[in-house]
Order: structure tokens, then sequence, then C-alpha cells
């Protein structure tokens, strides 16, 4: 039966009438279907229950119960269900199977903190405010609801599942935090009593004297209220009341920190990249001012028919390429004003068609896992994860490539890009593309791959920057696939200082630079998949690997970090790498073309993001790009929004950031930046509660004010506020902010 009941939903809600039941008490409603694929399902499971029996599933990574609807959806309220699960292990979204319609994914953690795996807790979705957003669905042929495990897997149950013909939204104050000098923040949905707000500093009732509303354009219903008190606020107890919500925080003493705008250089706009923008107003939303075309299907990209492979991320099938063709993409996204990044397949095979695939079942029948849309391609795997044998041919899948091909389809190009990078992670192709590349990749090999191909790429576009070698990880940063008995071949230096010396060296020969960019990609290697409290505190502080020598990473590298560079228990990503370019190819400049947050649906993930694009600007990184390209409305895409959303720009000079607390980083974050005279700084607040700061050198005055994250949740907040007193300026719990002088 139903244990516990707890309506969660980010707006309280009223059900007026279920129209459709989906699936209560052991079978789907009339006409629909399960989609699903590698789930485990029993459709009458009795262990956990309210009424006769429920949904017990069992979904391996990133696998789904999808259920698909015989009609459309797209006229309904909203949907009901029950749900008992670790929230940090699923999400939740809607397809239309006709129109390709694909709406933001929900991470079952934002819908309600009730949410756990022992007993059933209700859940109400909005379609007019999807969590944690607030945006609506939007129009769509919406025919598929996906509850979709994360990487770690999941086992959950569900239980009546109901599409609802309407919601009635109760007026409500939903949050109230302290922001700036002299501001209580409140969120609120309908139309509340404003007259039952106080607000009381040290048991002081303070006055409010002023009242300004904002509701973000592409999330309208939600809506918050700056309240101008009387006094600014101060160290002590702020208690907030308003309604029946009431709140109350432990205002600290401050932190002391100087900004110094004598004290700068430059900042690269090309740090606010993305991979794969979806769209031109996306990229105008989130000031996204590079875009990659990049990630492992492209190594297979054939440009002669727009053909590409997705490699062992699916199944090693063949498809049409998901943007299109390469050249309308550029033109595209250079109408867009933003830079172009290509990349080049530098292999010796490329996609043929679009439908082939390299390991059928009726050629090896014993493989660990076929695609569930295509019963006979495998993922080219025994059981026990081995490779299967022999190995297949490439010709069932593939054409040849070579350098002349490659050279004369860039020559072709009407659209030129900015950036071309010879292929993506070859290092690894022996796994992600063994059906083309069964054999390990060397140093010599990759050199020699990445020397050919820049080569070629000069002479079809001499003004064309290049960009290699694009090292997926910290290890092959040092070593090969071949294993250490490459590193010692080489005279035991580790591979990204070899590359950079031999890439001088060709680029000697050829009379021309045929590198200038080092590019890598970083991902973040502590272990994070709990994602509860002591997870997001390190992924909060783990970004110090980018630039502090003193920080000992959190993960195997700490410990085991496999090369001969000095002081190696610290990534010291961006310095380290620009000490390797000074001593082996100097003028060559610093690339990072995938990065990630590790939680892109999390808070703490735009922390993150937030902090890491102030760290770019800072130490000097040339150019960078997200991998892949955030959910503009989400947690990560706020973050770019931050900076330079919808025209507003963080500064271009970087100014110091003093700070008074040697271990400040791991609970806040401060980057300055100026652009003429006009001052901008981002505060990111990694703590659990508010903080306050004594910023010298900050001018009073007004200013532009943007913020997302604490109570008031994941959302583009934005108003124009007093700066009175540099001395004490709150800042709320897990909240990024920027305040550029108005």
């Amino acid at each position: 039966m139903l244990t516990v009941a707890t309506l969660a939903t980010l707006l309280l809600v009223t059900l007026v009438k279920a129209d459709e039941e989906i699936y209560v008490d052991g079978a789907l409603g009339n006409g629909w279907q399960n989609w699903g694929w590698n789930t485990e399902i029993n459709w009458a499971a009795t262990d956990l229950f309210a009424g006769t029996s429920s949904i017990s599933a069992v979904s391996t990574a990133w696998a789904a119960v999808s259920l698909k609807d015989p009609a459309t959806f797209s006229s309904y309220a909203g949907l009901k269900f029950d749900i008992a699960a670790n929230p940090n292990t699923l999400q939740l979204y809607f397809e239309g199977t006709s129109d390709s319609a694909h709406s933001a994914t929900i991470p079952l953690s934002a819908v309600s903190n009730a949410i756990n795996p022992n007993s059933f807790t209700t859940v109400v979705i909005d379609f007019s405010a999807l969590p944690p957003s607030g945006s609506p669905l939007g129009p769509g042929a919406w025919d598929r609801i996906n509850w979709q495990a994360l990487g770690d897997g999941a086992s959950y149950h569900l239980d009546n599942i109901v599409l609802l013909t309407s919601i009635v939204v109760k007026p409500l104050f939903l949050s109230a935090e302290p922001i700036g000098n002299n501001i209580v923040a409140v969120t609120s949905q309908g139309a509340v009593d404003w007259a039952n707000v106080t607000v009381k500093l040290n048991n002081a009732t303070i006055a409010v004297t002023g009242k300004t509303t904002y509701s973000p354009p592409d999330t309208p219903s939600r809506t918050i209220s700056y309240l101008k008190l009387a006094s600014n606020l101060a160290a002590g107890t702020l208690k907030v009341t308003a309604g029946a919500l009431s709140v109350s925080y432990t205002l600290p003493a401050v932190q002391y920190a100087s900004i110094v705008t004598s004290v700068s250089t430059p900042i690269n706009p090309l740090i606010y990249g993305v991979n794969w923008p979806p769209s031109a107003a996306y990229i105008q939303q989130l000031g996204v001012t590079v875009s990659r075309w990049g990630g492992n299907a492209v190594t297979a990209y054939n440009p002669f028919g727009d053909f590409t492979n997705a490699g062992n991320d699916w199944y090693f099938e063949n498809r049409k390429a998901d943007a299109g063709g390469a050249d309308g993409w550029l033109g595209w996204i250079k109408a867009t004003g933003s830079k172009t990044m290509l990349t080049i397949p530098a292999l010796d095979w490329v996609s043929k068609d679009d439908h082939s695939y390299s390991y059928p079942k009726t050629v090896y029948p014993n493989q660990k896992a076929f695609d569930p849309y295509n019963a006979d391609a495998g993922n080219g795997l025994y059981p026990n994860g081995s490779y299967v044998q022999p190995p297949t041919d490439p010709n069932r899948a593939y054409t040849p490539w070579n350098t002349t091909l490659a050279r004369k389809w860039l020559a072709g190009l009407v659209n030129k890009p900015d950036f071309v990078f010879v292929d993506n992670e070859i290092e690894i192709a022996s796994s992600t593309h063994q059906d083309m590349h069964p054999q390990p990749v060397s140093y010599d090999e990759e050199l020699s791959r990445v020397v050919n191909f820049a080569k070629a790429a000069k002479d079809a576009l001499p003004n064309v920057k290049v960009a290699a070698p694009s090292t997926c990880s910290w290890w092959f940063y040092w070593t090969s696939a071949v294993g250490w008995s490459d590193t010692t071949a080489h005279g035991n230096t580790d591979f990204i200082p070899w590359f950079l010396a031999q890439m001088k060296a060709a680029s000697t020969t050829a009379g021309k630079r045929l590198l200038d960019y080092l590019d890598i990609h970083y991902y973040f290697q502590p272990d994070l998949s709990a994602n509860d409290a002591a997870a997001k505190a390190l992924r909060l502080r783990m970004t110090r690997s980018l630039w502090d020598p003193s920080y000992v990473d959190e993960s195997w590298i700490g410990t085991d970090p496999q090369c001969h560079q000095p002081n190696n228990r610290a990534v010291w990503l961006i310095p380290r790498m620009k000490q390797l370019i000074d001593n082996n190819y100097s003028g060559t400049k610093l690339s990072i073309s995938e990065w990630s947050s590790t939680a892109d649906g999390d808070i703490t993930g735009g922390l993150v993001t937030a902090d890491v694009l102030g760290i770019f600007g800072r130490y000097g990184v040339d150019v960078a790009t997200y991998w892949s390209n955030p959910d503009a409305k989400g947690p990560v895409g706020l973050a770019y929004w931050l900076y330079r959303g919808s025209g507003t720009f963080f500064g271009s000079k970087t100014a110091q950031v003093n700070f008074a607390t040697s271990n400040a980083a791991n609970t806040y974050g401060i980057y300055a930046a100026t652009e003429g005279s006009v001052l901008s700084f981002v505060i990111v607040n990694k703590d659990t509660k508010p903080l306050a700061f004594d910023l010298s050198n900050v001018p009073q005055g007004q200013y532009f004010l943007r913020h997302f994250g604490g109570a008031a949740g994941v959302a583009k907040w934005q108003t124009t506020i007093t700066i009175s007193t540099r001395q004490y300026i709150v800042v709320p719990s897990y909240t990024a902010v920027f305040l550029k002088q108005a």
C-alpha cells in the first residue's frame, strides 16, 4: 500500500481531474506501449505497491522505462506518478516521435527531496513549469515519457501514472533569502499578499521600502521579487516571514578580499564555447563565442555523403550526421557570430553509408549486447568484455580515407572553419573505434597522423588554426595506448612534451607552423557518483585542480599519477600545460575542447561551471568548449548566461583578486574583470549557508545583478541594485552572482 504520499513539484498544486490513466495495478492503459531499453521490468510487482501492484524496473546505465502514447499528450496539463527510487540515479524527459521533439531532462533529485527508494512519493510534473527551471514543455507532438537511469544504472518502482487535464496553482510564497547589501529576494507563485511579509534582523523589524518583480522571459511561471530594506544587512540572525513561509538565516562575519583593477591580463572571449550548439537562439542566450563540431562520431565522418558512425558509443552503426552536413553547419554557426571549430577524420576509414554496422549478429552471435532498435547490430564485445574475434572487416561499414580526400573536402568548403582539429581522441581509437583500428595507437603513429593531416589542412586552408592532439584524459597526456613500453622507447619522455617538441621539429621542416593550439580534453577524475553532500563538496573544490599546485588531486591521480612530471600528484592543469608549451614549442596556444561539470542537472554542476569559466579567464586559457551543449535553462547553461548571455558581458581584462583566507577556493570563488572603466565581478558561493564579503576597491553605486541557485532555484534571475557599502555584501548558499557597474 502507499506508505508515504508527498506531493512533489516546484509548484504546490491542487489536482482537479485525472484524465487518462497510463498505468494502474498491473497493466498499461489502452494503447500505451513500453518502448524502454536495457531494462528488466516486472509490470505486476508486489514487493512495493499502492493498490494491488506496481512497476519494478532495473535499468543499466542510461537505460529507461519509456512509455509510448498511441496518440499525443500535448493537450494535457501535467503528469502525476508515484515513485520509489534513489533520486540521484534517475532523470525524466519527454519526446515526440513524429517531430523528434525532446524536452529538457529533469533530474529526479530536482523534483523533490522526499523521494526515497523505500516508499512511494507522489510526484506532479506541471507541463507549464517543468522543474527545476520552470520552463514550459512547449510545443511538440509529445508521445513518450522516459524515466532514464544515469551512468550507474538504477533500480526503482513506479505506480499510478496519470495524465492530468488541469492543475490549479495556489498563491504561495516559495522562498526568501538575503542578497547584496539590503535586499531580500522572494520567489512566489500566484497572487500572493505582500502585506503578509515581515523581515527581522536580530529580532528588530526592518521596513520594506521598495519592491521590484521580475519573471524570466523563457520561464514565465517563475517570479522573483526583490524587497529593498530600510537598513543594510549585518551579521546576526535574519528571519523572513511571508504567509505560511518562515525562514531564518545566520548571516556570518565577513570574508575579506580586495579587487585590484590595475593588475590585469586579457581574457580570451573564446573560453565561452560549447560543442554542438542546437540553434542560433541558444548561442545568443548563452553568449557562446565558439562552437565545435567534435566528439567520437566525427572520427568516422564522411563529408561526401554526410555519413558518420557512433563507434562504441552506439553499436558501431552508421547514420546520417546529426547536424547535417559540415559545410551547412559551419555556415549557420558563423552567421551567429560564433567562431567555428571543425574536426577532420585522421584514421584510414570513414562511414560508407547511413545504415551499415560493424558487428552483425549473423556473423558474431555471441556478443554482450545488441541494439534494442536493431537486433542484428552488436557492440563488438564477448559477454566477458573482451573483443570479438576475428576482428571485423572495416569494409562492412567504412570506405577508405586519406589526406588527399581531406584536402579535397576542406578546399571545397564554402564556409571556412576558424579552427581545424586533427581527429578526436585517436589515442584510444583501438577502443572507441576498434572496428576500424583494432591496434593500439603509438606515439609515432599519432604524431604521423597529426603531421600529415595538419599539412593537408594548411594546404587547403592556409589561414586556418590547427589544434591537436585532442587527448582524452590525464593518463594519455603522458603515455599511449601501447603502454609504458612506448614511453620507455621514447627516452622516458611523457607524451605531450614529446609531441610538442616533435611538432616544432615537423613545423620547421615544413616551413610553416603545423600546430597552433595544443588541444586537450579534461574531465575531473574524483568519484562523485554518490552525489551526496560529501560528493557535492568535493565537486565544488576539485576545480582547484585547474590551477593550484598545492592541491593533491582527490582521485587516483593523487596516489598514482603515472607520469614523469614534477609535482605530479597535483594536476595543476593550466599552468602545467603552459609551462610544457613554453619549454617545448613556445608560441603555441592552449585549447581545452572538452570539459564537463560532472553534474549538468545539479546546482553544484552549475556552480562548478561558473567557477571554471572564471578560472579559464584568470589563468589565460586561449579557447575552451564544454562537452557538449548544456540545457540553456539548466544550471550549466545558466553559468554561461551569467557571464555572456543575451548581450551582457563579463569584462575583457582580468582584475586581480586577493584573498585574506588561504583555503578560500574550497568555499567560494571571486572573479573580477574590467571593460574600460566598468567593473564586473562574479562570486560563486560553494557553501551550504550564506556568505558575506568585504570587497576592497568595489565602488559604491548602481549594479546590474544576475544570479542563479540558492533557495530561489535555477532560473535567470536579474535586477538592478545599489551597492551602498562594499563592507557587507551577502551571497546566498549554493549561488553564483554576477555584478556589473550600471
